[in-house]
């Protein structure tokens, strides 16, 4: 586990996007076997823009626009990591990795333990997640847990321009499929990314405010949600202490068993619905590995129960926000 750094305003300061762009052109520069394949990824820069750059430095044989066929390229780029490749392959939302879902789980995750070892797949997959810009129901899933639901995978959720970048890296470098998922909210977000070469290891957590009367654990976009509950609750007298998993497989359970075992209390959001996802994994952890220093039960904030709304009149309370969290928290200190 890791503390968060405090940033100083005149440290180089770049947003999300284009923390991602420099982890992907640093890796291709230190490794011809790293390429780029999506669609739209080539000259246009892709549809957020997050590849913007890397076709005129690296050209087309290593920044490869694909065809309207997500289940295509990404069995294309399976088979690539196991011929000696390191594919980065884009899907522009998340939402459509369920029409690669034989590619990723049935292939990807499995061929390294069917062979013995003898053929691994190197494979990052980038995608999106998160609602909140109206792309209505099939292009603002968080389908994450899905994915950490399955043997062979990695995944990565960064929150902040910094991790955007170290877990990119790292996930780049490693032996096995990584998947990542940025929320595509935070695009914009700035923030202090330092200009040397560093990776954020998989399977590390990070504090990112510390506190001593209840745990917050936030995934992804939901970690700032986490510390600006943080500042109204220190407000009224209670300091919570900001977990940030950074990944939800490998997943850092001590530093988790760590602040609740402080704190004896703990909150867990989440922007994937609520049902069978992320914030029930992580309670069940802490119910089963931190219960003897629990003072109240484990309470857990997800995106609401319907497939996310066009309208944003509908849509915006379908995701966890400030107001919730610090009423669970003053609701669980009732009990």
């Amino acid at each position: 586990m890791t503390q968060a750094a405090t940033t100083d305003t005149n440290e180089r300061q770049l947003s999300y996007r284009e923390a991602i762009i420099e982890a992907m052109a640093e890796e291709m520069r230190l490794d011809e076997t790293v390429i780029l394949i999506g669609e739209d990824v080539g000259p246009s820069g892709g549809i957020f823009k997050c590849s913007e750059g890397l076709f005129d430095e690296f050209g087309h044989d290593r920044v490869i626009d694909a065809p309207i066929s997500e289940a295509g390229y990404i069995g294309l780029s399976v088979g690539a990591a196991m011929t000696g490749l390191r594919p980065i392959a884009e899907l522009m939302f998340g939402d459509f990795s369920l029409l690669t879902m034989d590619q990723l789980v049935n292939q990807a995750a499995k061929i390294r333990y069917m062979t013995g070892g003898q053929c691994q797949v190197n494979l990052t997959v980038r995608m999106t997640m998160g609602a909140g810009r109206s792309s209505a129901a099939q292009h603002s899933q968080s389908l994450h847990a899905l994915f950490a639901h399955i043997p062979g995978l990695k995944v990565a959720v960064p929150s902040c321009p910094y991790d955007a970048k170290g877990l990119l890296k790292a996930a780049i470098r490693d032996d096995n499929p990584v998947l990542v998922f940025e929320d595509k909210m935070m695009y914009n977000d700035v923030a202090h990314v330092p200009d040397h070469d560093y990776v954020v290891d998989l399977g590390t957590a990070a504090v990112r405010r510390a506190g001593s009367d209840v745990t917050l654990v936030g995934t992804s976009s939901m970690v700032g949600v986490a510390l600006e509950a943080a500042d109204e609750l220190a407000a009224l007298g209670i300091e919570a202490e900001v977990v940030d998993p950074r990944t939800l497989f490998p997943l850092d359970i001590d530093a988790l068993v760590d602040s609740v075992r402080k704190t004896g209390y703990a909150v867990i959001i989440d922007e994937g619905v609520q049902r069978y996802g992320a914030t029930g994994e992580i309670a069940a952890t802490l119910q089963e590995q931190a219960f003897d220093y629990l003072d109240g039960p484990v309470l857990r904030i997800g995106a609401a129960d319907v497939p996310i709304p066009f309208s944003p009149v509908l849509e915006m309370p379908t995701i966890p926000d400030t107001a919730r969290v610090v009423e669970a928290v003053q609701s669980q200190r009732r009990r």
